[in-house]
């Protein structure tokens, strides 16, 4: 299956609602193109305890993760700190960073001052990540990779660590699903039947998603099952198999989808 991929994201602005997330759904769809899942995401404001904390138990996990946002100089900024607090490590100056920040202010005619040059300080050991947009890099240490929060500079940041770090996860990930709708029962009757079947196919997970019906399909619900793995069709299409028979035993009526869909409220 490979490392599972988190992100964080970083931001009052976020939270408070004056910005929209616009990070979720856009390495969903890179990680997708790429055979690759987002296990979990977690969303944080500009609060350097909680962030060292966080930090801490996601470096300790050994997962992927990419963190969006804080890395700059301002004193709301705390990003780079918390990261090198949270392995124990100095911030130093990244001398390919500095260099791409005194290129940028050649260009733009600003002064180097110890304040811009605070983007270049990483956690000692870190690597760079590009930045197209503006140069102003990002940084990676210990399978976790610090990018801006602004979009136009965080995405094709994504790619790069997605295709220079991270290629040798691709299509690791994929995942095999098989789904039917069920009508005329209700979960907890199928819930045994649920837990029968993951106890009998390791490591196939089974999923129900509820839907209250629409002018498409009368209320039913999507029963499935699904693996990650290069082993996991003929596991998915046992347990898929052995779950239309238990469907049928309640003399319940299904149909089968291809692909699970999006749960409805």
């Amino acid at each position: 299956m490979g490392t599972r991929i988190g992100l964080i994201v970083v931001g009052d602005e976020i939270l408070s609602g004056r910005r929209q997330d616009k990070h979720v759904p856009v390495l969903i769809e890179k990680l997708t193109a790429r055979g690759l899942k987002l296990a979990w995401c977690r969303m944080l404001g500009d609060d350097r305890p909680l962030l060292v904390d966080e930090l801490k138990r996601t470096f300790a996990s050994g997962d992927t993760v990419f963190s969006c946002g804080g890395i700059g100089g301002t004193p709301d900024d705390h990003t780079r700190q918390a990261a090198a607090e949270a392995l124990g490590l100095p911030l130093h100056i990244h001398p390919q960073a500095r260099g791409f920040i005194e290129e940028r202010a050649k260009e733009t005619g600003r002064e180097v001052t110890d304040i811009i040059l605070r983007m270049a300080e990483f956690p000692e050991g870190s690597d760079i990540i590009p930045n197209p947009y503006n140069r102003i890099a990002g940084f990676s240490i210990r399978n976790h990779y610090f990018v801006p929060g602004f979009p136009v500079m965080a995405h094709p940041m994504f790619d790069w660590v997605l295709d220079e770090k991270l290629k040798h996860l691709h299509f690791t990930q994929l995942e095999k699903a098989l789904s039917m709708h069920v009508f005329g029962g209700y979960e907890a009757l199928l819930t045994p039947d649920m837990e029968a079947v993951e106890a009998q196919f390791p490591g196939v997970t089974v999923f129900s998603l509820p839907h209250v019906g629409d002018d498409k399909l009368p209320r039913h619900i999507e029963l499935g099952a699904k693996s990650t793995g290069p082993d996991a069709a003929p596991r998915v299409e046992a347990a898929f198999a052995e779950l239309q028979k238990r469907v049928l035993a309640h003399g319940l009526r299904y149909e089968v989808v291809a692909q699970p869909g999006p749960a409805q409220a």
